[in-house]
């Protein structure tokens, strides 16, 4: 195990026919009926990259105690749609193959919205929910109308955001089905860190809300 502030994880890399992907693998090793976990990815500025001050580690490290897993996916080429949605799907793959995981949820930054709603399309079967966080609407907007019927979508965008405007995540809220919910931060910029506490906690919420069953928690 390797220590990242004070989550621990395991460095996991997969090797795939289009390079090695690394991934890191948070997990408390408690096996509920139906495992569940949360798949994190970043935007183009790639590595371990995560909005909000800490948001990725931290929400890794307080679901666990719950029974939901996590997986950090680092892009092989972070400014490539295509190839980076085949990341995120190589970390889907991972749990649902080697761990037994039954329910997915993913949750990406930026360029990361689109990649997470991109993967979702692709893995219906398993991916129960998304969370976009000032996604990006190139690829994003034009595919969400595609998740599987059911599949919860939670869009935060900070109305202060002066990379990607707020009517990015509003143009894609709009062409989502239901179950949804938008949240505009008032003040909060691209990565969030002025709400990174509001954040944390409607993320959180959302995730236990939508990928544990009331006789899990």
């Amino acid at each position: 195990m390797v220590l990242e502030d004070k989550y621990q994880y395991e460095l996991v890399k997969l090797d795939t026919e289009r390079g090695e992907i690394v991934c890191r693998y948070y997990t408390s090793h408690t096996h509920y009926p139906a495992s569940v976990a949360v798949v994190y990815v970043t935007g183009v500025g790639g590595g371990w990259g995560t909005p909000a001050i800490g948001l990725y580690p931290r929400l890794c490290g307080s679901l666990v105690r719950v029974g939901i897993d996590g997986i950090r996916v680092r892009y092989r080429h972070p400014t490539d749609l295509l190839e980076s949605v085949f990341d995120t799907l190589a970390g889907v793959a991972f749990l649902k193959e080697e761990h037994g995981t039954k329910a997915i949820g993913l949750v990406g930054h930026s360029f990361g919205g689109a990649v997470v709603i991109q993967a979702a399309v692709t893995a219906s079967d398993i991916v129960s929910t998304i969370v976009t966080l000032a996604t990006q609407s190139y690829g994003a907007a034009d595919r969400i109308s595609k998740l599987k019927q059911g599949t919860s979508a939670l869009m935060i965008h900070g109305s202060n955001d002066k990379v990607l405007p707020v009517h990015c995540s509003e143009q894609v809220y709009q062409k989502a089905h239901e179950p949804k919910q938008i949240v505009l931060c008032e003040g909060a910029g691209h990565g969030l860190d002025e709400v990174s506490e509001e954040v944390y906690e409607l993320v959180y919420r959302w995730l236990v809300n939508n990928l544990l069953s009331p006789h899990t928690l």
